[in-house]
């Protein structure tokens, strides 16, 4: 088979695996917390039709290598971690996160998970949960004849009971940050999990060590720009339109050599 035809589909499969990419980026536009991803390519193994040459002596000039690529795949879908915009919601559980950082919750299994979505609300127990009803990490309950929640940029939670004059602090979010978050793992339901590739989590107070500062009232929202994505659809829709063309081009090249012995 001609090695053109090969060439030309890893790029239309590149190019599809793209797509998705961006339609997910899209699909996710409103999703709170929500980080676009970015499908990385890299080259094939290339075939040598000629090694380096040395044209007459060794102080003469040398040709370099003659080799033909053969075409494209998949090297990675990175996940790009850069902040949000701030949407005021005015709701007291509501807390975005302004910075660094991700908050913690356990997931049924008795493993944690990290997220940037803290739309947070409160079990049946009294304990402070995410949208999903995971327990946010260190536990926070809240009493039940609460009248104000306060949230500080420092993560100290108050409430006010009654008719109290003073609110009683009831607990402290904390937040986690990774040396390399592009490296968690998703696992859908706006959360992530840490990996070898992520490395160890960094506990601590939000405004503190470089973590973010919080907001309460507000959420973050997705980081997906759709301007950028539907021009990157667009690239993407063009790239695998010529490669198309390309294995057409091949085969009506093949068609003329088979057309050359009749």
């Amino acid at each position: 088979m001609d090695p053109a035809l090969r060439a030309a589909a890893t790029g239309m499969t590149a190019q599809q695996t793209r797509t998705q990419v961006i339609a997910n980026n899209l699909a996710n536009v409103n999703t709170p917390g929500f980080k676009r991803s970015r499908a990385q390519f890299e080259d094939l193994l290339y075939q040598t039709v000629q090694g380096t040459q040395v044209l007459g002596t060794a102080d003469a000039q040398t040709n370099p290598a003659i080799q033909v690529g053969r075409g494209t795949r998949l090297a990675a879908v990175q996940r790009m971690h850069t902040q949000g915009a701030i949407d005021q919601t005015g709701r007291d559980l509501d807390v975005a996160i302004e910075g660094e950082g991700f908050f913690q919750v356990q997931l049924a299994t008795g493993d944690l998970a990290y997220t940037r979505d803290g739309s947070f609300g409160i079990s049946d127990q009294g304990v402070l949960v995410t949208s999903n009803g995971q327990a946010v990490v260190p536990t926070i309950n809240i009493p039940n004849d609460v009248s104000e929640i306060g949230i500080s940029p420092t993560g100290i939670v108050s409430v006010r009971r009654g008719n109290d004059v003073e609110p009683t602090e009831v607990g402290r979010l904390e937040l986690v940050r990774f040396v390399n978050p592009s490296g968690l793992l998703a696992l859908g339901q706006n959360l992530y999990a840490a990996t070898a590739a992520s490395g160890t989590p960094s506990v601590g107070f939000p405004s503190e060590d470089g973590m973010g500062r919080l907001q309460q009232g507000s959420l973050e929202a997705s980081n997906v720009e759709i301007v950028q994505e539907m021009v990157e659809m667009i690239t993407a829709m063009r790239a695998y339109e010529i490669n198309s063309k390309a294995i057409k081009t091949s085969d009506e090249m093949g068609q003329i050599a088979n057309n050359i012995a009749r």
